[in-house]
């Protein structure tokens, strides 16, 4: 058993006996992974995307004139759903509804001379041209915009003092945003106008030998303190920002409020940012001067580990896991009272494919709570739909990948 295997059964055992937890549970905590929800734009509709010539204005790509492109390979498909359940990782398009996984990433463990080890990623994005999922070596951050033709992009060792914003048609990088404090992750806003980039001081996906943890036969470096600094609000059009402190207090041990990664991202309207926490609230809000927030009314009974947040119409939350011991299921609520609307199966609701229907993580029964798969579940059913294979259930191997979705 390694370190983050050692880490999960503890958690497991902490969390109580009898009910699988959801999927993510461990990985929120070592902050190795970070939740994403996908993006909704109000209005878009798939059959305004069928032409296979279209003009589109790239978000924050030059000036912001139209000019003519090849539609994505993303919105050509036929099908209201694109699945490869033989496939994993995937190798060719996955889509659902308004939402398609623009790009996944796998982590490798990378050893520094002082012992430390560095939570390194590798990419795969959809190459809009052929619908296949293609390595890039380049990026150790990225996130696709809606519309799925740009994507931020980070480079090198993290954090970094620059933002890329790649073409994904082109595959080049059109345009790069110079920031003075170095950022270590960066996110959309809902429409794509905007980055939420967050600064650290050290890399935010270190392991640390000096706070070392033992797997039963060897000390290996454990969680790092946090060394978040606060985060840029930026113009992608123009490439304005501005920078906002947000202090985190160092030294508290681990688990501390927040994990070693831990980014801002936007709210579900786009004009607050907030950060996850590791115990309750979970979420503290921000305005763009980093002044804190009150949460806003129909984002108070989110789920902690369920990460599609609000669906497209606004009428219903992603919850938690309600499961059994035997079984998987998630709540939707109504955003406003938390009341429970409905209970769909799955261990993690991910994304939503339109206002009725969700990708989740699920297993197959009597299967490890890790090995899981992508599928589609619908409000009022049971039935699921594979949508990708099963992941490995071994933390460190290369079958364990984590999905970006965007709106497609």
């Amino acid at each position: 058993m390694n370190m983050e295997e050692l880490v999960r059964e503890s958690l497991r055992e902490q969390a109580g006996q009898g009910a699988p937890l959801p999927g993510n549970f461990a990985d929120r905590v070592l902050a190795a992974r970070r939740r994403r929800r996908t993006r909704t734009v109000a209005g878009t509709s798939l059959a305004a995307m069928t032409a296979a010539v279209v003009a589109v204005a790239v978000p924050g790509l030059g000036s912001g004139t139209e000019r003519q492109e090849t539609s994505p390979a993303s919105q050509l498909k036929s099908g209201d759903v694109v699945a490869h359940p033989g496939q994993t990782p995937p190798r060719d398009l996955i889509a659902a509804g308004d939402t398609a996984l623009a790009a996944y990433s796998t982590n490798a463990r990378v050893k520094q001379p002082d012992g430390d080890e560095i939570v390194t990623r590798t990419y795969r994005l959809l190459d809009q041209k052929t619908g296949t999922y293609r390595k890039d070596t380049r990026w150790r951050w990225l996130d696709v915009a809606p519309g799925m033709r740009t994507a931020a992009v980070l480079e090198g060792k993290l954090p970094t003092g620059r933002i890329g914003l790649l073409n994904l048609l082109t595959g080049k990088v059109e345009r790069w945003i110079p920031v003075d404090r170095k950022v270590g992750g960066v996110e959309f806003s809902p429409d794509g106008r905007k980055l939420v980039a967050t600064t650290y001081e050290k890399s935010p996906d270190l392991l640390d030998m000096d706070r070392p943890m033992h797997d039963g036969k060897r000390e290996l470096p454990g969680p790092a303190d946090p060394s978040r600094t606060g985060f840029y609000v930026i113009d992608v059009a123009s490439g304005k920002s501005g920078w906002s402190a947000v202090k985190t207090a160092q030294g508290n041990g681990w688990p501390g409020e927040i994990n070693t990664r831990e980014d801002f991202a936007f709210s579900q309207d786009g004009t607050l940012v907030y950060s996850n926490l590791t115990m309750a609230p979970y979420r503290r809000y921000y305005d763009f001067e980093g002044h804190k927030k009150s949460t806003p009314p129909k984002e108070k009974h989110l789920g902690s580990f369920n990460g599609a947040g609000l669906s497209p119409d606004g009428k219903l939350a992603a919850g938690d896991f309600v499961g059994g011991s035997k079984t998987t299921a998630s709540e939707v609520v109504d955003p406003l009272t938390g009341k429970r609307v409905a209970k769909v199966p799955g261990q993690q609701l991910l994304a939503w494919a339109d206002s009725k229907r969700l990708i989740a993580w699920d297993i197959a029964p009597g299967t490890s709570e890790y090995r899981n798969r992508l599928v589609l579940v619908t409000i009022g059913s049971r039935k699921t739909v594979p949508l990708s294979g099963y992941r490995s259930s071994k933390a460190d191997s290369a079958g364990r990948w984590e999905p970006v979705f965007a709106q497609r």
